[in-house]
């Protein structure tokens, strides 16, 4: 019996190596895109290990970030690992965002909206947050076509188990899909708005190394394999294998895509 959707995101260092390599190549792509001028005040929602939040300390010459996540631990991560005088890292989520006198120049979010029940009233509570003619951007990952190596698990655990279906990010969350994003920025009222993908590569050296990420219980399908029993574990472990093609020494080269928006409040 597949459980409930149980998507834990509590250990740092296991979601880095799953997920958030990936989306530091994103993040410095999305940031050069939005286009903020240099000295400008940014806030961050969800900022989880800091990989948004690190593009822009670089890409987008701030004066200051605020950096907003529920989760202690990922912010505890994210802190250590950025230790930059512009960057204030707040365990919030949307309830309690920070604000500033004024409005913020930019707001972002990485990879948070399709996580939320209400994804229009949080692009309205975050435009809220910005001064008239500040930019408001987001991206999140394209589960259902753009994101390779997670394609290949899911179909894999759903041929295994019909009821992980349930769990299969590209079936749960349709505002991933190619012009959902910017439908969503005009409904909520912004101006200027735009869409586009963003791809990156997504390499590993062998299948372990595909394969172990998945064994750190942070995030969907990690969480799922950590619901399974071991022998259920091992038969998805092979038949993830068998539909990469992958040799046990082999390199794999696969191909991530988000989608990214951004808009002007007015």
């Amino acid at each position: 019996m597949t459980p409930p959707p149980d998507d834990r995101w509590l250990a740092g260092d296991a979601y880095e190596a799953y997920m958030g390599r990936w989306s530091r190549l994103v993040a410095a792509e999305f940031v050069d895109w939005m286009g903020v001028a240099p000295d400008a005040h940014w806030l961050e929602l969800g900022c989880g290990t800091g990989a948004l939040t690190a593009a822009i300390s670089v890409g987008g010459v701030p004066a200051s970030i605020t950096a907003c996540d529920p989760s202690a631990p990922f912010v505890e991560h994210a802190r250590r690992l950025l230790p930059d005088a512009r960057v204030r890292f707040v365990v919030a989520g949307l309830e309690s965002l920070p604000g500033r006198s004024g409005g913020f120049d930019a707001v972002v979010s990485g990879l948070v909206l399709n996580f939320v029940p209400e994804p229009l009233e949080v692009v309205r509570s975050l435009g809220a947050q910005l001064r008239t003619g500040g930019a408001l951007g987001a991206y999140v990952w394209d589960y259902a076509d753009g994101m390779e190596f997670l394609r290949i698990f899911w179909d894999e655990a759903t041929a295994l188990d019909s009821g992980a279906a349930a769990l299969d990010e590209g079936r749960r969350f349709p505002l991933c899909g190619r012009g959902a994003l910017e439908d969503l920025w005009c409904a909520a009222g912004l101006s200027d708005v735009a869409g586009r993908a963003i791809e990156v590569p997504t390499r590993f050296a062998d299948f372990d190394a595909y394969w172990t990420p998945f064994l750190r219980g942070t995030g969907p399908a990690p969480s799922y394999v950590a619901s399974l029993e071991p022998a259920r574990r091992e038969a998805l472990r092979e038949g993830v294998r068998r539909r990469l093609g992958a040799e046990p020494t082999g390199a794999i080269e696969l191909r991530a895509r988000a989608w990214a928006v951004r808009g002007v409040a007015i």
